[in-house]
This record gives structure tokens, sequence and C-alpha cells, in this order.
């Protein structure tokens, strides 16, 4: 029986995210977004990023306290510290 609630709650997990593919600048961006966690997740600089929602004035702002991921629309960039690595990033497609 607890496996069954296992393969549930991975199964309830998986259709609360959404894979968004971007391309930014000269670089695509496959961002995977769990709404049930409020994180997104992505791999930049062959490290793989873990951010929690964070406050926003406007649009979606995840952060780990050295990266941030900010969207808002079609549209996202991609912060360290204070410094912007992925720019002009436009959602191409989106999935669940």
């Amino acid at each position: 029986m607890l496996a069954g609630c296992s393969y549930y709650n991975q199964f309830v997990e998986r259709m609360q995210t959404d894979t968004l593919e971007y391309q930014c600048d000269q670089k695509p961006l496959t961002v995977h977004r769990n709404n049930a966690r409020q994180q997104v997740s992505f791999i930049y600089d062959n490290q793989q990023l873990n951010l929690s929602e964070g406050l926003s004035a406007s649009g979606a702002r995840y952060t780990d306290g050295v990266y941030v991921f900010w969207s808002k629309g079609d549209t996202a960039t991609v912060y360290k510290r204070d410094r912007i690595v992925l720019d002009n990033c436009q959602l191409q497609t989106a999935k669940r």
C-alpha cells in the first residue's frame, strides 16, 4: 500500500511540473517549474540549479541567494548575483 502512495505522490508532482523551453540570445534554456513546490530548476554552467519562489512586484521571481530566474509573460532573464548571465530569453514551448 505504501508503494502505491509513493507512486501516486510522484505522479501528482509530475502533473504539477511544467517544462519551459526558452531561447536566450544564442543559447537554449530548459526550465522545469514545479508549481506544488514553488520552484524552478535548470542547468546553467554545468550546474543543476534549484531556485525557490521569491517576492516579486511583477512577474515570477525564483532565487537560491546567488542566482535569480525572473520571468514575465513569455520572457525571462537569469542573473548571477546582480549580473545578467542569460538575457532576452523568449519562451518557445511549454509542456506539462
